[in-house]
């Protein structure tokens, strides 16, 4: 973003931690009827509508991590926080559960090969309660996500032989790897207070105290995690390790009974890159905490690329990001690009599945990955019905990565900013400092024709 842009970027009010927020009350003004015909009531929506838009407060990152680990961020490179990863309904009306990722990073081209940055490498991941209130979202407070003995997990890649080699923010000097790092993704909140995260590095789901301590992670078997400053539990199916690079879990919801729906956000790379990015089938994963293990696997198939979104051709853009349950049975699942998104209802059927089956084995071949006619091949795809193409709504923002359902038929949408970042050396200006996108953190409400619950 030029200078110029910059300046005409809308100011908004900046969040001091710790200091009591003032409420905005929103007035509604009605117009007064002539005469004495009645006003009349406003018709039901026949499409879905925006019925709000409210903006993050401007919160240095530094700001903000050392409220909650003191001293942790010493030069935050002027970048303000970003909570877009996912979003869960909190128990007051307005409130919600929201979720950082593993901090701002993007990617710089080094001799032709693209680096990993890691812009604030010190960053930790957090859970950030806010308030939506008008045009506002406020942070009420935050939780950071720590180890077993109490330090951060912070954001960095786990293993050099399966993630993404970490640099500084100009991609001149390597970070050091951390097998206790997290990239959280998605998030649910469970009936003690506990959370459930995932995250994309291996992939893994995450059992979180209420205080933010990691219990336990549970990962692919076969993995080989050492050194995590928490118990790592290998407990997931194995063909997991096929994960494309930065695209494992990113989706997750509780259902009412308490089982976990989790979802890849891309196709596995079975039986290698080119497969995978070619291909539309992904997988969803049934959790018991109870039991912990999984217990059924469900095939899911994104619908074309151009029809998700009509200015993409690539068909390694779509994206499973969102979960939403709606019953013990039901959820909506989000397919998405970064520009565009289509929300559906699937029912999930009893049964494992595709679990243990010849689908978890990369040998197989053609593999799940491969086969394009999924009933002739005898898989069991879920069935899905399309709810809302967020693309056809105006005023629905890019890259949405976290809904959730607010009353019978409302949906709260958050987008993932990245903190404002952007790719490519020109991110950061001659000292150092970002040179902000001017993309904000935003929470859309969108209300539709019909009811989603009875």
């Amino acid at each position: 973003m030029s200078p110029e842009s910059k300046k005409t970027r809308p100011l908004r009010r900046s969040l001091v931690l710790g200091v009591p927020i003032a409420l905005v009350t929103a007035v509604a003004v009605a117009a007064t009827a002539t005469g004495t015909t009645p006003t009349p009531s406003k018709p039901r929506a026949a499409a879905p509508e925006v019925v709000g838009t409210a903006v993050l407060d401007e919160i240095p990152l530094a700001k903000f991590s050392n409220s909650l680990i003191p001293n942790s961020v010493a030069n935050d490179r002027g970048v303000h926080l970003g909570i877009g990863s996912d979003m869960f309904p909190a128990d007051r009306k307005g409130e919600f559960w929201a979720l950082t990722d593993r901090g701002p990073n993007g990617q710089i081209k080094v001799d032709g090969v693209k680096r990993r940055t890691f812009a604030v490498p010190e960053f930790n991941p957090a859970i950030v309660r806010v308030r939506v209130a008008g045009e506002r979202v406020s942070v009420l407070r935050a939780i950071p996500i720590t180890t077993a003995s109490g330090k951060p997990v912070s954001g960095l890649p786990n293993q050099a032989s399966r993630d993404e080699a970490p640099f500084n923010f100009n991609a001149t000097t390597p970070l050091s790897y951390n097998p206790s790092g997290l990239d959280t993704e998605g998030m649910a909140r469970a009936e003690d207070g506990s959370f459930w995260l995932v995250d994309e590095y291996g992939p893994s789901l995450i059992h979180v105290s209420a205080r933010g301590r990691v219990l336990a992670r549970y990962v692919p078997k076969g993995l080989g995690l050492q050194g995590a400053d928490y118990p790592v539990v290998e407990a997931l199916p194995s063909i997991l390790l096929k994960r494309k690079l930065n695209r494992g879990f990113e989706a997750l919801t509780v259902l009412p009974g308490g089982d976990l729906v989790l979802a890849v956000q891309s196709p596995l790379l079975v039986p290698d890159a080119t497969a995978g990015e070619a291909s539309r089938n992904v997988r969803l994963l049934r959790f018991s905490p109870e039991e912990a293990e999984v217990t059924a696997e469900y095939s899911y198939q994104f619908d074309p690329v151009h029809v998700v979104d009509p200015s993409e051709t690539d068909t390694a853009e779509l994206k499973l990001s969102s979960l939403v349950p709606i019953d013990d049975d039901t959820v909506l699942v989000q397919e998405r690009t970064d520009k565009s998104s289509r929300l559906h209802r699937v029912t999930l059927p009893s049964g494992e599945g595709i679990l243990g089956s010849r689908w978890d084995d990369p040998a197989t071949s053609p593999s799940y990955e491969q086969v394009e006619d999924l009933a002739a091949a005898d898989v069991p795809v879920l069935a899905k019905e399309l709810v809302v193409d967020f693309g056809k709504v105006p005023g629905v923002p890019g890259k949405i990565e976290g809904i959730a359902l607010v009353g019978r038929n409302t949906l709260a949408l958050i987008n993932d900013n990245d903190f404002g970042m952007s790719d490519g050396a020109q991110a950061f200006d001659e000292q150092g400092r970002l040179v902000d996108s001017g993309v904000d953190t935003r929470v859309t409400h969108v209300k539709l024709p019909r009811p989603l619950r009875g």
